[in-house]
Parts: structure tokens; sequence; C-alpha cells
């Protein structure tokens, strides 16, 4: 008999827990992506990308292929659907979540809890600000009046955003894994004296911070949304191990 996994993916983590159940013959892994990056680095096993249309859509699917488990390894600031959407259909559900970066002696780091708050403190920080949050409410800080009085931000994303920029506003499409030797060539070149940067966690995109440490410039890190509800691991051993467990039972 075969069993159901569903990944809600969108993550390096997703892309490994699904690699590393991919090939047991009791199981039918199904990784989803909600189709915000065109051509995301896919895993092993099915894929399905465009999201399910809301939490309805995604209770609809949950009905109909009956997963043994759902594992939410989307990005720790994705708004996701899945957590009340499996929770009504009452399939199990874990949360697979990297560890946030840990601030180093010699670090600046301002703390905020979101990035209405990072817009609102950034001009008191710096007036070339290296924007690394991603084209998702970028207009958080293009709409901010003291943000468009800056000389410089700096917007670096994987995708070109939608709506027209305020002339300050300069963007660079790219995607990590970055070293710190051209996150400091680029901070020098933009003359950059302030980054501003959610607590996503991982190795592909710290090197900022290090080099922001290196340059004694401040960081704005955005702290990551409250978890609730969920079982949560940290690596996608751990996950591996969870979702065997489940199938296997006692």
């Amino acid at each position: 008999m075969t069993t159901t996994v569903l990944i809600l993916g969108g993550t390096t983590e997703a892309r490994e827990l699904a690699d590393l159940l991919t090939g047991h013959d009791d199981l039918h892994v199904v990784t989803s992506y909600a189709g915000r990056t065109r051509q995301p680095h896919t895993p092993q096993g099915t894929t399905r990308t465009g999201g399910f249309g809301g939490a309805d859509g995604l209770r609809e699917w949950l009905h109909r292929h009956r997963p043994a488990i759902l594992v939410d390894a989307t990005h720790p600031f994705a708004e996701t659907v899945g957590a009340h959407a499996a929770a009504a259909h009452g399939a199990p559900r874990l949360r697979l979540l990297r560890p946030g970066w840990t601030e180093q002696p010699k670090d600046r780091w301002n703390r905020v809890p979101n990035l209405e708050t990072a817009a609102a403190v950034l001009p008191t920080h710096g007036a070339r600000a290296f924007i690394t949050t991603g084209r998702q409410r970028l207009d958080v800080f293009t709409t901010n009046p003291a943000c468009g009085a800056l000389p410089l931000l700096l917007v670096r994303c994987i995708e070109p955003p939608a709506d027209d920029l305020p002339t300050n506003v300069r963007v660079i499409l790219d995607r990590g894994p970055y070293t710190v030797d051209s996150e400091r060539g680029l901070i020098h070149r933009h003359g950059i004296d302030v980054v501003v940067a959610k607590d996503s966690g991982g190795d592909a995109t710290r090197a900022k911070l290090d080099a922001a440490r290196e340059r004694g410039i401040p960081v704005i890190l955005v702290n990551r949304p409250i978890q609730h509800g969920m079982p949560t691991v940290d690596t996608p051993a751990a996950a591996a191990v969870r979702v065997r467990e489940l199938v296997s039972g006692p």
C-alpha cells in the first residue's frame, strides 16, 4: 500500500526532505509550490505549482488524496493556509523550520517585529540601504515618505517587482547562495551603510550579515512570525524520521 506525503515547499529544506523520502516504495511524495518563483529548484517525486486556491482548495485536495501527513516546509516568513486546512481535515502536521540566525560579536543588529517597523526606522540607520527582504510587500519601503527621501534603496530579489518603482530604487535580480566576498564587494560598490533583512536563517543568504559585520554597518533584522499549533523540527533528516515513524506505525 502506498501512502501519500504532502510537502508544502519552496525552501532548500523542502527539496532535501522530498529527496530523502522519494524512492521508498510505500511513499508517494508530493511537493507543492506557490508559484511565485518561475524556475524553482525542484526535488524528486511529484511536484505541483500554483498552490491550491486558498484554504478551501487545499482542504479539497486533502480530502481527495488523504495524505498520511502534511509537512509545512515553506519559508519561515511564508503566509500559508496549510495549518488551518490540514487541521480541519485531521491530517497530522509537521513544521520543518530551519533555525534563525544568532548575533555574533561586533554585529550591529536592530531586531524589529515587522516590515513596517523596519521601514520606519530605516532612515535613522543609514542613507544608502541594501534591502534583501524580497519583492513581496516591497511597497512598505517604496511608499514610505522617509524612505523615499533616501538616496538609494538597493533591492535584491529573484523575480522582478511588478510595480513601477521610485527613482531612488535600484533592483538586482539574483538568487543565492552568496559569498562573503561577493556581498562585501556589492556593499562597497554601492556605498551601502545599512542592510535590511528577514531572519530567514540558513547558510545560503547569511553572507550579507557577515559582510555587514566586517564593514561595521548596522543590520535591521525582521523577526520571524510566531509559530503556532504544529510540532516543529529543524532539519530535513529529523523530518524524514518523523514521517517514517508515522507511516510505519508503532
